[in-house]
């Protein structure tokens, strides 16, 4: 290597740049030989070339005009050992005109070409292989954190067990298998799944179906266990005979389970296969064990939800006001509106029980409170009806002992809760009549249609029931004619609040008002009258519970029984003119 190499060199980096030489030159007078410590410098660097070289982090292969090789440093000697001086540099060339990031025994090159005087170049080689494949691990991971992020998003939403399932399969594909199937642990001895197929562009395709617990591949059934199946090949023929992947090939075919983690033992397993040179490494493993995490967390909180919504439902359906039970000669009509709709049940409640000689005790009542507590107590004072009215028909005695039980339940449990009721008993007559014994807890008093078309109040009084040990109770006795009716209601109705500013009380006075010319509607009919009468009133603003219990002297021939919950609140005219008064 010459000085003129050595002063032409210029690798790009400043690393081997020489401005002690560039100095010197500036200043070297004009002559035709250059001064002599010129000369001893620039034998001394082409001397130290080597070992400076060898410290670069680029080869460097330096070519004359004619394309051969004249210098190349140990760093690029050992980058391209097929180089030599004298060669060519032709091959390479060549590779780093197609990729300057160029493959070469089994190393990642990055190849750039420097232009140097009198027609020579400078190449120089350098070793990427470590800095790009951090970067793609890098970019991998980012990938795969992104890919769980979307996972994590998309399997929050679905509190379906059904819905969940169909999302897992669905995510999975294509980015963890060309095939996902999902089996969920059996339940009453059968086995739920839900297969997605990669389709090309299109939207993945999801179908499901259902296995007998003895019929589940013995690679699902271990995971299911807890165990993890390592033998691939018996792992994809059971899933082939399975027919979960029709048309397959067992040898062209690779494939994972991965078990679900769920509450005490896995929610279920996921099913992971793709094609030929679709091998799982180590990394695809634990990508999908990340993702199957996922699945388990969305699909147990699924199962839960559903196990509590059907509680939920359960109880719901045991505090709901029970309908009245068939009685002769009696039309019973009802109406149910609860102040929070969705959870259907409330403080206000209703019912009946036959007693054996024919009759009914009767009641409808409004606890203190509202929403899933206050329905909780009328369950409470259901049984304790249902318990006491097989020992005690005379009304005003059966709400003493209703009173006392209350107490000694509220005193214990340390609730402070109490209730208004009417009770009555009603037993036929052999006119077709009835003849109504009430009691009063502190209730409304009830209205009686008459078949003149009069609406008179019965003069019914008493206390609170659950407040103090010996209540004062009140009681009437009245008869119902045929085509009378009785109607007890709760002060959701008289105490709802409407009319132009939507802060008067609907009130008795409107009550009797609006029930005017109504004697002759059955009692179901009767009921809905008021519901809608209430709601019209109501305009859409929030109320308390409504409660209507209706019973009609229906004669001796009777009429089929409607009873109504929640009804819709219809559009209409102007409340106060729908409303005399």
């Amino acid at each position: 290597m010459t000085g003129a190499d050595v002063r032409d060199l210029d690798p790009g980096d400043g690393r081997s740049a020489t401005p002690s030489v560039a100095r010197v030159t500036a200043r070297r007078p004009t002559t035709s030989r250059p001064l002599p410590a010129l000369e001893r410098l620039q034998g001394q660097l082409a001397a130290d070339w080597p070992e400076i070289a060898e410290h670069l982090r680029e080869g460097v292969v330096v070519c004359g005009p004619d394309g051969t090789v004249r210098q190349i440093s140990p760093v690029a000697q050992r980058l391209l050992p097929e180089l030599v001086v004298g060669g060519t540099l032709a091959a390479v060339e060549r590779l780093a005109s197609l990729d300057p990031h160029l493959r070469h025994h089994g190393r990642r090159l990055r190849v750039r070409r420097v232009p140097l005087s009198a027609g020579r170049s400078c190449w120089y080689v350098e070793d990427v292989s470590d800095s790009e494949k951090r970067a793609e691990e890098l970019a991998a991971e980012r990938s795969r954190s992104a890919f769980l992020a979307t996972v994590g998003d998309k399997l929050g939403n679905p509190l379906h067990p059904d819905r969940a399932a169909a999302a897992v399969v669905r995510l999975a594909v294509p980015t963890l298998a060309e095939v996902a199937v999902l089996v969920l642990a059996p339940r009453s001895g059968r086995a739920r799944w839900w297969r997605a197929r990669h389709g090309g562009d299109e939207t993945p395709t999801v179908d499901r179906g259902v296995l007998a617990a003895s019929e589940l591949p013995p690679a699902i059934v271990e995971s299911l266990r807890g165990t993890q199946p390592h033998a691939v090949d018996w792992l994809v023929e059971q899933t082939i005979e399975a027919g979960w992947l029709p048309g397959a090939a067992a040898s062209e075919v690779a494939a994972r389970l991965v078990p679900l983690p769920g509450r005490d033992a896995s929610a279920g397993v996921l099913l992971v296969a793709r094609g030929a040179g679709g091998w799982y490494g180590e990394d695809d493993v634990d990508l999908v064990r990340a993702f199957a995490a996922r699945a388990g967390a969305a699909l147990t909180t699924a199962l839960l939800y559903r196990e509590q919504a059907e509680v939920a439902d359960t109880l719901q359906a045991s505090l709901l006001p029970v309908e009245p039970t068939p009685t002769p000669g009696v039309q019973w009509g009802t109406a149910y509106r609860p102040a929070q709709a969705g959870l259907r049940i409330g403080g206000d409640f209703y019912g009946s029980h036959r007693l054996p000689d024919g009759g009914s005790v009767f009641f409808l009542g409004d606890v203190s409170g509202k929403g899933v507590e206050a329905a909780v107590f009328t369950g409470q004072l259901r049984q304790c009806l249902h318990a006491l009215h097989r020992v005690e028909q005379q009304p005003a005695k059966l709400l003493r002992l209703l009173n006392d039980a209350l107490l000694e339940t509220t005193l214990a449990h340390g609730q402070g809760r109490f209730a208004t009721m009417v009770l009555g008993v009603v037993r036929p007559d052999r006119d077709g009549g009835l003849g109504l014994t009430l009691a009063g807890g502190g209730h409304l008093p009830p209205l009686v249609l008459r078949s003149s078309g009069v609406v008179e109040q019965l003069p019914l009084t008493g206390m609170l029931i659950g407040v103090v040990p010996d209540p004062r109770i009140g009681q009437v006795t009245t008869r119902l004619a045929p085509g009378e009716t009785c109607l007890l209601y709760s002060d959701g109705v008289t105490e709802a609040r409407g009319g132009r500013r939507g802060e008067e009380l609907l009130g008795t006075e409107r009550l009797v008002q609006a029930l005017s010319g109504c004697h002759r509607m059955p009692a179901p009919a009767l009921a809905e009258r008021i519901e809608q009468v209430t709601c019209d009133w109501l305009a859409q603003r929030d109320h308390d519970d409504i409660a209507v219990l209706a019973l009609r002297a229906t004669g001796v021939s009777g009429h089929p029984q409607r009873h109504l919950h929640a009804v819709p609140t219809l559009s209409g005219p102007d409340p106060e003119e729908m409303i005399p008064g």
